[in-house]
Parts: structure tokens; sequence; C-alpha cells
């Protein structure tokens, strides 16, 4: 019996086909990034990268898929190794500060791009990278109790105002709840080819779908 058994009676054989050879990259393997890589993996993605300079410290592990044993160690690479033990999938794990100038680099190979980074110099250079490709990008951030999930056709970049901020609250509903939108988001493009943004508030546990 296939590991992806109940995505594959939900999606199709031929939606699941897709998605096994479609590549994605994740740029970010913090809460966000490291528990959509995970989704996707375990939904049947086999193509993934996964870039991200940053190591794993004791805060991350109520919000990010990440044990005790691993703090210390890069993001990106216990990431592939976690999700290879899982399901198999061989992650390719870049354990680099993203750049204007290295996005050529980085990105090479990109059939879609998650950009879930922490700071707006490195998001302003993923959505300059796939306008000038024209690569699908899905952008998607949280603040507060607020979350939002945008293809990079109507992204803005944000202010680099709380880029530096270290100390800011977090709920991890609110995480795993975008981190469900956002794949939806993908699997939805890939399967057929339509671009669908979303606001997410927890409060009143409202997911808004937006018309931009």
């Amino acid at each position: 019996m296939s590991i992806f058994f109940h995505e594959q009676l939900y999606r199709s054989n031929a939606v699941m086909a897709k998605l096994k050879n479609y590549p994605v990259t994740i740029c970010g393997a913090g809460a966000l990034g490291a528990n959509i890589a995970e989704n996707l993996a375990r939904s049947g993605f086999d193509q993934l990268t996964v870039i991200d300079r940053d190591r794993i410290e004791e805060r991350n592990l109520s919000t990010q898929p990440y044990y005790r044993a691993d703090v210390g160690a890069f993001k990106a690479k216990i990431l592939a190794n976690n999700l290879y033990r899982a399901v198999g999938t061989k992650v390719d794990a870049k354990t680099k500060e993203l750049t204007s100038e290295n996005t050529n680099q980085l990105l090479k190979d990109s059939q879609l791009i998650v950009d879930v980074f922490d700071n707006s110099v490195s998001r302003q250079a993923v959505k300059d990278y796939a306008d000038q490709l024209q690569i699908p990008c899905i952008h998607a951030g949280l603040a507060a109790d607020y979350a939002e999930i945008i293809w990079n056709d109507v992204y803005r970049v944000p202010s680099d105002v709380n880029d530096d901020v270290c100390d800011y609250p977090l709920a991890r509903n609110l995480v795993i709840l975008t981190v469900a939108v956002t794949c939806e988001a993908i699997v939805s493009l890939i399967a057929t080819e339509k671009q669908h943004n979303f606001t997410i508030t927890l409060k009143d546990l409202h997911v808004q779908s937006l018309c931009l």
C-alpha cells in the first residue's frame, strides 16, 4: 500500500503524479517553511528544495517540527533528514542566505517558489526573481493573529520596520492553519492552474478568499 494511499484516493492518480514531479523551492525553514515542507512531502511532493541559513533554537520547538536534540543544527539539514526518514522524500537542503546576488544560483530549476522568509530584503529578492522569470511564487506571512497567503502578481513586500524584532507573539494554531491553506493553494494551482489568495484571522477562525 502506498504511503500516500489516502491522499491518492482524495486527489486522484493524475493529480498525485503532477505533485510528485513538480519542483518546489521553499524559502525559509522556520514556523511556516518547515511545516509547509513537511506537509507537502507527506502529501506526495517529491522534488523539494529548502533554503535557510538559520540554526535551530530552543524557542523554535513549539511551532517548528524539530526536536530538543536538534538545537544548534541547521534547520534545512535537519528538515531534510527528518523527511527522508519519514516518507523517503529527498529534500535538497541549502544552508545559505538568499540575496539578490545569488537568486539565480539558489532558485534555478524551481517551477514554483514558496516565500516564507522573515525579512523584507530576502522577500524582495524572491519576488524580483519570480517576476523576472515569470515563475509562480506564493508568499505567506504572519502578524499577531493575522496571516496572508498571496501570489506574486499582486503581492507587495512589507516594510522592513519589524525585520529585526526577535520577540513577537505567535500562536501555533495560526501557524498550522496558515500552512494548511498555503499548501492547498499550491495544490490547487498545480491541479487546476488557478491562483487563490487568502487572509486568515485566528480569533474568529476566519479564512477569507481575496479577489485582487
